[in-house]
């Protein structure tokens, strides 16, 4: 037993012999500084790729390359360090070194770069972290957060600009259905170019993670689309393809690439999303060529070009009379002509609710039909109750279509008093679609109706910095400062709309302003204008109305809001929450029209 147990202690021993003469060789060899050494000048290097390659526009995989080979050349400095010395003559294996009793190089040139390395690393690590501009980040974004931007048209034939962005649209669509997306409206993204410089600007401005970049280049019956995803924040391309298929097959591409983005997004899909992604809308590709050129001419919201949009989505029609998003288009284009075309709503209104409702007769889960008809219930109806049905089915149906979240806080749930929700839905669609004149500028009078006019205001001025000739915002930022007490304020914003349009409505504030400063003779000059205009266009009464009232002839403008009901002037929509009307409250004749428009009201207190 003792024997035994000696042999154990012996043995012991020489294994932490062993063990300090392996550490004690690797400091002979010089491995501990070698791996102190390597970390200092790859924690440099490092520092080099990250701070100052993309200054120098250097893609990201190259800082990610030199970042995997600097940490698989570590094991390798060390297996050199333990095989290999340093001599005055030059490169030699430690073993050869030893027997011929050549001492390795001195080291204090190794310890001077070490220390120097260190101190350059800690310098740009510094100067990276306290000096350099931020990155782009994720913060506040969503991974699953997309803009499509303008796809390019590669056609020799640049009138087929039409079919590059119908493809676009229609591509954005089929995204816009799932829930799991964030997707921005068209309007947006309209406003940059296909493959721009700067794609982390257009993420920031648009708030959104990813990128879509496109080409279409059409040829007789042949089509080619380009498609890549992009990661706006880190530059990675996440996926890319070329289809080359028939015109015929146009529509599996589009559902194709849609589905595609949606996996490499990693979003959820119901079979009711799987089914909208894959639809057919029609079967005549002649139909759908039309269809694309009327929503090209609908989008520029012209009176001619709506009324060229008219006219192709009827031959759309023609082609194919089952072809339900076609008469949903054409029922927009009629309700527009009356917004931006100066035509009277008895004309475009009955003809708008007729290709609504025949749209939703073929297909009841198109998002834009019962949009459509939710606006028309609103403005020209006044039926606050079922418009909201509809507002709220288009929305359930595509959860991102922010036309209908505009429309449903401005034009139904405002006009209602509903103001938190109208607010709610008014910044959503601003969410959806960030960079709309239009949506911005309504979030501003959904603030203004609720009487919060430094919201307003503010929202306001944030419009006009996109475009100071937007007028519609000054008009409303006129009001907004005129609700306030600030009347001279006002006016000025009135004058700069009147420099950029011939707005009836712009006239009538105009007027209504002067006679509200003690200036009579000149709003009854604006209000002889408007009377000779309403001979050669249509001008509704409740603009009549608004300077009648100003001129304190409340009996008059009672008048005029009475026949505006019966002509169904879409103005009418708010006269219970519009401001400008606020002196014909408790007036026995506005009170009883008020009902019919907006129902009982509650008694004062």
């Amino acid at each position: 037993m003792e024997a035994i147990e000696e042999r154990r202690l012996r043995l012991t021993d020489d294994s932490q012999t062993t063990r300090r003469g392996f550490f004690a060789e690797l400091q002979r060899r010089s491995v501990y500084k070698i791996a102190i050494g390597y970390g200092v000048v790859a924690w440099l290097l490092m520092q080099i790729a990250t701070q100052i390659f993309p200054f120098l526009n250097i893609p990201n995989w190259v800082v990610r390359l030199v970042i995997v080979l600097l940490v698989l050349g570590f094991p390798i400095a060390l297996m050199i360090a333990w095989v290999f010395d340093l001599t005055p003559q030059g490169l030699k294996r430690t073993e050869t070194a030893d027997r011929e009793g050549v001492k390795s190089s001195p080291k204090k040139a190794w310890s001077y770069l070490i220390v120097a390395s260190a101190a350059l690393s800690l310098s740009l690590f510094f100067i990276g972290r306290y000096t350099a501009p931020k990155p782009a980040t994720t913060e506040g974004l969503s991974p699953k957060s997309i803009a499509l931007l303008p796809f390019d048209n590669l056609s020799a034939e640049k009138s087929n600009a039409y079919f590059s962005d119908g493809i676009q649209e229609e591509i954005l669509t089929r995204l816009a259905n799932i829930a799991d997306l964030k997707v921005i409206s068209r309007t947006s993204t309209q406003r940059f170019k296909s493959a721009p410089a700067d794609l982390h600007e257009i993420a920031r401005k648009l708030g959104v993670m990813h990128v879509v970049e496109g080409s279409v280049q059409k040829t007789a019956d042949q089509v080619r689309v380009n498609v890549q995803l992009i990661n706006a924040v880190t530059d990675a391309h996440l996926w890319a393809e070329t289809y080359d298929r028939k015109l015929t097959d146009i529509f599996a591409v589009e559902s194709e690439i849609a589905t595609a983005i949606a996996e490499a997004l990693q979003a959820k899909l119901s079979d009711a999303e799987q089914r909208a992604i894959a639809k057919r809308p029609t079967e005549s590709p002649e139909a759908h060529q039309l269809y694309l050129k009327a929503t090209y001419f609908s989008n520029k919201r012209t009176a001619s070009d709506l009324q060229t949009a008219i006219e192709y989505f009827e031959k759309a029609i023609d082609q194919d009379p089952t072809y339900a998003r076609a008469y949903a288009g054409l029922a927009d284009a009629w309700a527009l002509l009356t917004l931006y075309g100066g035509e009277g709503p008895q004309k475009t209104v009955p003809q708008a609710k007729a290709a609504a409702r025949k749209a939703l007769q073929l297909d009841d889960t198109l998002p834009e039909a019962h949009n459509s008809l939710g606006m028309m219930l609103a403005l020209y109806d006044f039926d606050f109750a079922q418009s909201k049905k509809e507002f709220q089915r288009a929305i359930d149906l595509n959860p991102n279509y922010a036309t209908a979240h505009h429309q449903f806080g401005n034009l139904n749930l405002a006009m209602a008093g509903e103001f938190e929700r109208a607010i709610a839905e008014g910044n959503r669609a601003v969410e959806l679609d960030p960079l709309s004149l239009i949506i911005n500028a309504d979030l501003g009078q959904d603030y203004l109706l609720a009487r919060r006019s430094d919201e307003a205001i503010d929202q306001l001025r944030k419009t006009l910095a996109m475009d100071p000739r937007f007028y519609y915002a000054r008009w409303i930022l006129g009001e907004a400062l005129q609700m306030k007490g600030q009347l001279p304020e006002a006016m000025t914003e009135y004058k700069k709309a009147a420099e950029v349009t011939d707005d009836p409505m712009i006239m009538a504030l105009l007027a209504q302003g002067y006679a509200r400063t003690g200036q009579p003779d000149q709003a009854q000059d604006l209000l002889a204008q408007l009377e000779q205009l309403s001979a050669n266009r249509h001008i509704g009464p409740f603009i009549f109305a608004l300077v009648h009232l100003a001129l304190d002839d409340k009996e008059k403008a009672i008048d005029d809001l009475e026949q505006a009901f019966r002509e169904r002037d879409p103005n009418m929509v708010g006269i219970k929450v519009e401001p400008l009307l606020d002196p014909l409250r408790n007036d026995p004749r506005f009170e009883t029209l008020l009902q019919k428009i907006a129902g009982p009201q509650p008694a004062a207190e």
